[in-house]
């Protein structure tokens, strides 16, 4: 048995340990990437580590610090009642604004964590308040995100038609944007209508004053801090002091310097707490502990464990397995599943600038559309990023609240487990078997 196949094995055993047995993943993906490592590949321990990823784990520290702190002196709070006015008290339309907001904040060049860092905590937040499943509210917020990065702008747009142009294929940029933006549009919807959309709808059928009755007594019954009962329909929000104006300084500061200067969002986020902090220390007692460390440690096993894989050449070594398969339509559909495996657990950027040059051979036959291809394996590879494995999937985990954070967890992964395996299908059916067909 090669070390390849070794080492896949282990990253299935890792993940039916932990299923059945009451483990924190990421301890045992950490073990696991010593072990496989050290005694199957023959590296150094510094090796191992250095698939760690220590940008990810600062964005998580970072992004809950900050977030704890406005939570524990009523920012948050105060946001999610604005935004209970801005739309009417109609609960139902907020997971599309988060939406439609992560959308345009990435089409116009931001990245996809940098948005669902920013967006996600008050999504969250919102979603504990007026008891929206979380799952569909963190859904909609990672799609939203991800959909709106394949504008020719975007960071995902921009990175798959530059890899087209230097591999000298015909591609179509907006061919490539509005099929995201309908894949993660439709994922977005599924999730909507099955995670308990249909519930909000009819709440906000009732009228004006059932309405007010009922997101009142949902304030009281999930409990903050300051005026968490107040009545979204008239004056009585929380109010704007000191602290509370600082914090939303701090946030516009994380917001502007992440979006428009790209800036590092976790070192960002860390330097507008520890200011925070600084000036109002009572108000930052306990929220260390809100920091979810039990995500941070699981989703930098998992990324670890998959890096030692990537260093190592197992990905090329699936990717040089389907060069050899004789059928390219068969090929065509492997580097898709491939795509949407590994992006799932690692880096969707990278995997779009790693795997698309593997096509190139099955679309110089002429056999395979280049641009049904391309799109397919950009979409297969990108919607997978509600994984709580990946950045966004992660970041949408540690910022549920603490009771729903479990299972926020593993209904993420069940989403994002699904959707790896329909979303190459659909894609292969729907983009590539037409263009070989033609």
């Amino acid at each position: 048995m090669s070390a390849e196949v070794v080492a896949l094995v282990v990253l299935v055993l890792v993940f039916l340990i932990a299923t059945v047995r009451s483990i924190n993943m990421g301890a045992l993906a950490l073990v696991a990437a010593f072990v496989v490592g050290t005694a199957v590949f023959g590296v150094e321990v510094s090796d191992v580590l250095g698939g760690f990823p220590a940008n990810l784990f600062v964005i998580l520290v970072g992004v809950t610090y900050l977030f704890a702190l406005a939570r524990n002196n009523g920012t948050v709070d105060w946001i999610v009642h604005r935004a209970v006015v801005a739309v009417r008290g109609r609960v139902a339309l907020m997971p599309w604004v988060m939406f439609v907001v992560c959308a345009a904040i990435t089409a116009i060049g931001a990245a996809s964590p940098a948005a669902v860092a920013i967006v996600a905590p008050v999504a969250m937040g919102f979603a504990a308040r007026y008891r929206i499943n979380p799952v569909m509210m963190g859904l909609m917020v990672v799609q939203g995100a991800t959909g709106g990065s394949f504008s020719p702008i975007g960071i995902f747009g921009a990175i798959t038609n530059g890899v087209v142009d230097k591999s000298h294929l015909p591609g179509n940029p907006a061919v490539l944007f509005f099929s995201a933006m309908g894949a993660c549009a439709l994922i977005s919807l599924v999730g909507f209508l099955t995670l308990g959309g249909t519930k909000l709808l009819q709440r906000d059928r009732e009228t004006p004053k059932q309405q007010v009755a009922t997101l009142a007594r949902a304030g009281a019954a999930t409990g903050s801090a300051g005026d968490s009962a107040a009545d979204p329909a008239d004056d009585a929000l929380p109010r704007l002091d000191a602290q509370r104006s600082l914090t939303l300084v701090g946030l516009l500061v994380l917001a502007v310097g992440a979006l428009v200067f790209d800036l590092d969002i976790g070192f960002l986020a860390l330097a507008v707490a520890v200011v925070l902090t600084l000036i109002f220390p009572s108000a930052a007692r306990g929220t260390v502990d809100k920091i979810s460390w039990g995500t941070v440690l699981l989703v930098g096993g998992i990324v670890t464990y998959v890096s030692l894989l990537e260093d190592q050449g197992t990905v090329k070594w699936l990717g040089d397995g389907v060069a050899h398969v004789g059928a390219p339509l068969v090929a065509a559909f492997l580097i898709c599943l491939i795509g949407a495996v590994v992006s799932a657990f690692a880096s969707t950027t990278g995997i779009l600038g790693a795997l698309i040059p593997l096509a190139v051979p099955f679309l110089q036959t002429g056999q395979v559309g280049a641009v049904g291809l391309v799109t397919a394996l950009a979409i297969s590879s990108s919607v997978v990023d509600c994984s709580p494995f990946s950045t966004n999937g992660a970041l949408v985990v540690a910022n549920a609240d603490v009771s729903e954070r479990d299972n926020v967890f593993k209904r993420l992964m069940t989403w994002g487990m699904t959707i790896m395996v329909v979303a190459p299908v659909l894609c292969w059916v729907i983009l590539v078997v037409p263009g070989s067909l033609s």
